[in-house]
C-alpha cells in the first residue's frame, strides 16, 4: 500500500501501484505532481502520455478535449491491467486550472483498480 508524507502526498509505492499525474504536451515534468513523478516514480522527460516507470501521464495542459480523450484512454488501459493499482492525483486541478467539478465526472466509469482522490470521490457521490 502506498505511503504518504506528512502533507498527504504519495511518497512511496508498492510494486503494483502506479502514480497517475497531469502532464503537458511536451512531457516537461517540472512542477507539481509531474515533478514528483519524474523524481520518485520513473516518469520520463518528453513523454506526455501513458505508462512510464511506476507512473502514468495524462496531458492536462493542451486542451480540455485532449485531456478528456486521454482520461478515456487511461481508463481503458487501467481496465485492461487489473494486476495494477492506479493512484490518481487531482489531475488538471493544479497548474492546468480546472476544478475537481470539471474533471471528476470523466472518471465516473472507472474500474476497481483506479483509486481516485477524495475531491473526485465527493463529487461522484
Amino acid at each position: 500500500m502506498a505511503k504518504y508524507d506528512d502533507n498527504g502526498f504519495i511518497a512511496e509505492l508498492d510494486k503494483n501501484e502506479i502514480f497517475v499525474f497531469g502532464s503537458n504536451g511536451q512531457g516537461a515534468h517540472f512542477g507539481g505532481a509531474a515533478a514528483t513523478a519524474i523524481h520518485k516514480f520513473g516518469a520520463k522527460m518528453g513523454q506526455a502520455e501513458g505508462l512510464q516507470g511506476q507512473s502514468y501521464a495524462i496531458n492536462t495542459m493542451d486542451s480540455e478535449d485532449e485531456m478528456f480523450e486521454q482520461i478515456d484512454r487511461f481508463l481503458m488501459f487501467a481496465k485492461n491491467h487489473p494486476e495494477l493499482k492506479f493512484l490518481v492525483t487531482e489531475i488538471g486541478c493544479g497548474i492546468a486550472g480546472y476544478s475537481p467539478e470539471q474533471v471528476a465526472p470523466h472518471f465516473k466509469n472507472h474500474s476497481e483498480n483506479v483509486v481516485l482522490p477524495d475531491a473526485f470521490i465527493q463529487i461522484l457521490k
